[in-house]
Order: structure tokens, then sequence, then C-alpha cells
């Protein structure tokens, strides 16, 4: 049976009537089923003593498992972090480069992933190379020109945060592999709102925030890393990734082993009582709705959006060189500014980043949602 299309999906989302919400990349409204997971968490977390040992394992084992299957990889290979910075710093723990080797990011890259391999060139002595394309060039262009036997790391998202001007991967991964190098990607703006091909790609780990379209709350992400890096050293030696933790009573029993595949990675209170059952609501609604059928859904409503821009004499990227989920509306920097505030006054909410008005709706946001961003945009310029 083919499954149907996800058009209105508001009900299931907290959402104010007379807001129209365009900002999941900055920080996802919360769905129903979420905010009920947080009350009964809290209900939960005000009795101590029936918090069991399901509590302190078994739910985070029953999260990692379903954000595997959202991402197609395996749970032995998922970590819980607290940020996409901490997921980064572990992986940038593990990798090595010496003078001469380079350091490839974006251009305008988020400053998590700026800073933490800023960080790694200078205790390494390689060179950080922030590749920006030329008038006409695509991301993926760009990125191939800048790849030779120096490079030996690349840490790329697969679209760009600002604007979300797509990073065609799947040509950009056979040639970093050719040239030996580590392959990092920051999904924190695409995760959970367009598919990624793991088992294509091939690459060496995978960092995302679970507050943007994961829909979950703040403080909690995801870091897959490949079987290669299984064995790497964690950034902080917490008591709780050990082997044996699970019994209380032996703690001062001290374990050199960790527990089993990217478990050791996982952040110190990963057990987080009120968090974990938020994330693992969020995640279950986006494994029932499939990110293949989000990213259609998303893809209708961006298309409308950059059409009735056009029709202003507005210009973004043809629907072929941005995310489904992302799209960001050419203005100069202060006129951004000025369009946003406008619409803010009238309960619209989008977010300037850079030249960009940056729109990015979810499965919330209607024809009338629409209308009114654009009703409001035309009137502000």
């Amino acid at each position: 049976m083919t499954p149907q299309h996800l058009t209105n999906e508001r009900a299931k989302f907290v959402v104010d009537d007379d807001v129209a919400y365009f900002n999941t990349a900055a920080l996802s409204p919360v769905l129903s089923s979420v905010r009920a997971a947080a009350h009964a968490a809290v209900d939960r977390r005000a009795t101590p003593w029936t918090i069991g040992s399901a509590g302190w394992f078994g739910d985070v084992e029953d999260l990692r498992s379903r954000v595997a299957r959202l991402l197609g990889v395996a749970a032995n290979n998922v970590a819980l972090v607290p940020a996409t910075s901490y997921g980064l710093a572990t992986v940038a723990g593990n990798l090595n480069a010496k003078a001469g080797d380079r350091v490839l990011v974006l251009e305008g890259e988020f400053p998590s992933n700026y800073y933490t391999w800023q960080r790694f060139a200078r205790r390494t002595g390689a060179e950080l190379v922030v590749v920006q394309p030329e008038a006409g060039q695509t991301w993926a262009d760009a990125i191939i020109d800048a790849i030779d036997e120096r490079v030996v790391v690349a840490s790329l998202p697969n679209v760009h945060w600002t604007n979300g001007r797509l990073i065609d991967l799947n040509r950009v991964a056979p040639v970093l592999r050719a040239a030996g190098s580590a392959f990092i990607i920051d999904a924190s703006q695409s995760f959970g709102a367009m598919p990624l091909d793991v088992a294509t790609l091939q690459p060496d780990a995978i960092v995302a925030v679970g507050y943007k379209w994961l829909l979950g709350p703040y403080s909690l992400g995801y870091l897959y890393v490949d079987d290669g890096l299984l064995g790497g050293e964690p950034l902080e030696a917490n008591w709780i990734v050990r082997a044996g933790s699970e019994d209380f009573s032996s703690l001062v029993d001290y374990h050199d082993e960790y527990r089993v595949g990217a478990q050791r990675f996982d952040v110190g209170q990963r057990s987080n009582f009120q968090l974990v059952p938020m994330a693992t609501a969020a995640i279950q609604q986006l494994l029932e709705w499939t990110v293949p059928r989000i990213a259609e859904a998303l893809q209708l409503r961006t298309n409308a959006i950059a059409e009735r821009a056009a029709a202003l004499g507005l210009s973004a990227s043809p629907p072929e060189g941005r995310g489904p989920h992302l799209l960001g509306v050419d203005l100069p920097r202060e006129a951004a500014r000025q369009v946003a505030a406008a619409l803010d006054a009238s309960r619209v909410v989008v977010s300037p980043r850079g030249s960009s008005l940056r729109i990015a709706p979810h499965l919330h946001n209607t024809e009338q949602d629409i209308d009114r961003l654009m009703s409001v945009i035309a009137s502000a310029l």
C-alpha cells in the first residue's frame, strides 16, 4: 500500500493559532506527544524511588535504537551527546594530522564546526582551509577542487545552515575516500528532514543536535561513528559508560573496559530522566512519518514560498540546488533583519542568517501561514 502524503499535521504540534512559525532550523516547535512525555517524565522524577535500572539504562538504549533506525545504522554505532560541539570534539580527539596537512570546512560554516577544526589545526600544525565557491560554482565543485593528497579531514554539512543550499555529498564522498581523508558530516540541519544514505556516503562520523529537525529537547543530540572509530578515546571519563556500571553496588571496583560500541562516547548523565523520554517520543513520531515523506511534504512548502518570493523579485536557490526543508531568500544583511523584524511583529517567525532570510517550515505550517509570511514580506520591502 502506498503511504499517504503528509499534508497538514498541525494538530500534532503545540503551536498557537495566531503564530506562523518558520524557524525549525533554529529551534523546532514541540510535538504534543513530546510535551506529554515531558510532563510524565517530571512526574516520574518527582518519585525517584520508582526509577529502577530501566530508567538508568533501558530507556537510553531504547532511544539509541530508535535513532539508529531513523538514520539507518546499527545502534552499536550511535552515542548520545549534549551538543554538536561535544560530538565534533570527540571525533577530533581521535584523529591526527601534521604540519602540511589540510582540514576542510565551508565558508560561513556554523561556528562550532569551524572552531573545533581551528583548534584541531592549531594542535596538530595542520592548515585549516575554508572553502568558498566562485561565482556560479556549486559547493560540491568547490570542495572537490580543494581536495588533494594533503587533505586529512573534511567536516561538512549536506545543506548550508544559513540558506539551505545543497552540498552534494554523493559527489564529494568518493573523492575524499580516494584522497584518504576522514569525512565528518554535521547533519544538524538535515537529519530528520531529508534522507541521508550512510551506506553510500561511508562517513567516519555524523553529528546532529536533537532540538531542530529531530523535534526533540535541547541539550540532547547524537553522534554516529563508523566501526573504525569505535575503539577511540572518549572525551570524558565518566562512570556509566564503563563495563559493569549497571551494578551500582560494585562501582568502586573500577574497570578500564567500556560498555559495547559507541556507548563509550556517551556524555555523563546520559540517563537524563526528563530529556530522554521527550527525545524518544520525538524520534518515534519521525519514524512513523518517515524521513522521505517528511522531505516530500516540506519540499512542497519551500517550493511554494520560493515561487512567491520570485514573484516579488526576490531570489532563492532552485529546488535542485537546496535541501527540501530549508530555504534562503537572498536579501542584503540589513534588509533581511528589517524584514525579519516586521515578520516578528506580525507573529511570523523566521531567522535572518548572513545575507539570507532563512525560512524553515515543518509539517505544522499551512497555506494560511505561507500567505501571512509572503504578505508581510511584500509590505516590508
